[in-house]
């Protein structure tokens, strides 16, 4: 039976860090089920829900509501970051209904060395990285000897695996740094560790959603980093080593694309991004300070101002199409409060000539001109007043916000659903009921 309607997916259209987490929670009031399906602890998602911040590095965002939590296959686990994520909710009395999918990566400490040693040699290549491990971890997996979750729980298979992996690891590591030489025991017995604390979490993920789905349970799945990002139809290299869009969700959790149902493409009223590459809408001003510190534009994992500049509505149209979207969140409006004028980017230009489409190669975007229509800004506004504003709902925005918001929904040709002007659920505006 195919129950796709109960489903919905959150993906990010830009580069990252819109707002996943903000939705993802409060969509996840009416969830059964929250998926995480790619990406490591090297994307973040902050939360604030009744007096207290949250930020996840693996944990689905559905954790606050206490939901049913599952980490798929198509994520890659320090597992030392997830324990002590688990531990965190349960210091903060929350309930943890987590289950880890058997064929998910393990990061190891050598991949954590190897990260940061490779991004060094990089050069101008290099993605400005979080040096957590990540990409070396997909780069095992691709290769075919990288270790599973499965692997870790049992120790009689994961010790001649990682002996194999480590002495493969330690050549390559010592060809930067002939020094580098961890004990291989050591971390065997400290693997062994976590292999014992996170067993009883750990299940055939694949058979348990689409078991899920068929039974009519509602879920959330939530994607890390953004489309632009992705590994596949990002801005290659800059980006990230897993497919950060709606077409990672089939792969990263083993649900048949028919089963996914709506997805909902989240972005916020500017752009933001860290890492390295060309941002053709990246500000270097004032108004970029009064952006970052408006709108908290701190990276949640490592803590590195994020780079901004003006909303990108060219790139955003490669996210809706390669996404399939079928409606759209709007978040941080409220970050650009008492900014004016307000530019919003509408095209590009190469060599005199307007693109008819995102140049995907970082080769060309780096030679390209942004082009910009102008919009009237909004007064600053207190926090107060942002959330008594959503309780009045959409007629209470003020209005060249309002113009501001129909003009990205005339511009992207997609419905707009969800109005986020701060960082609590009070502060909301839903303009589709059934949405989900």
């Amino acid at each position: 039976m195919n129950n796709s309607n109960n489903n919905i997916a959150v993906c990010g259209l830009s580069w990252g860090d819109e707002g996943k987490g903000k939705i993802t929670d409060y969509l996840s009031q009416k969830a059964d089920i929250v998926v995480r399906f790619n990406g490591g602890n090297n994307a973040g998602h902050t939360i604030e829900a009744n007096g207290i911040k949250y930020k996840f590095k693996l944990i689905p965002s559905g954790a606050p509501l206490e939901k049913e939590l599952i980490i798929g296959n198509g994520c890659v686990i320090d597992p030392k970051v997830l324990l002590e994520e688990i531990k965190n909710l349960k210091s903060l009395n929350k309930k943890v209904n987590l289950k880890i999918s058997s064929t998910a990566h393990v990061i190891f400490p050598f991949h954590i060395s190897l990260d940061g040693l490779e991004e060094q040699s990089k050069g101008k290549y290099k993605a400005g990285t979080t040096k957590r491990g990540i990409g070396p971890t997909y780069s095992d997996k691709a290769a075919r000897w990288g270790i599973r979750i499965f692997d870790m729980i049992h120790p009689d298979i994961l010790k001649p695996k990682l002996e194999k992996l480590y002495n493969i690891k330690k050549r390559i590591i010592n060809t930067y740094d002939p020094d580098w030489n961890m004990d291989l025991d050591e971390i065997y017995e400290e693997y062994v560790h976590y292999g014992e604390r996170l067993k009883p979490y750990v299940i055939d993920t694949a058979y348990y959603l689409n078991e899920a789905i068929d039974h009519n349970k509602k879920i959330v799945f939530e994607g890390a980093q953004g489309s632009l990002l992705g590994i596949d139809h990002g801005m290659y290299p800059f980006g990230t080593s897993s497919n950060a869009n709606a077409l990672g969700i089939c792969a990263g959790t083993g649900i048949p694309p028919k089963k996914i149902g709506k997805v909902i493409g989240i972005i916020k009223a500017y752009t933001s991004r860290v890492g390295e590459g060309k941002f053709p809408t990246e500000l270097f001003d004032n108004v970029a300070e009064q952006i970052r510190e408006q709108g908290h534009e701190y990276g949640t994992v490592t803590g590195r101002p994020r780079r901004v500049g003006w909303l990108d509505l060219f790139n955003i149209k490669y996210g809706v199409m390669i996404n399939g979207i079928d409606t759209v969140a709007i978040t941080l409006l409220d970050a650009l409060q008492g900014i004016d004028p307000i530019k919003v980017c509408i095209g590009y230009e190469l060599e005199g000539e307007s693109l008819s489409s995102w140049p995907i190669h970082h080769e060309i975007i780096e030679k390209c001109i942004p082009i910009y229509k102008t919009f009237k800004g909004w007064p600053s506004i207190s926090k107060e007043e942002w959330t008594g504003i959503a309780k009045g709902g959409y007629e209470k925005l003020p209005e060249s916000m309002k113009q501001y918001i129909q003009f990205i929904k005339d511009e992207l040709k997609t419905d707009v659903s969800i109005i986020s002007i701060g960082p609590n659920r009070e502060q909301t505006i839903i303009l589709d009921e059934n949405l989900f």
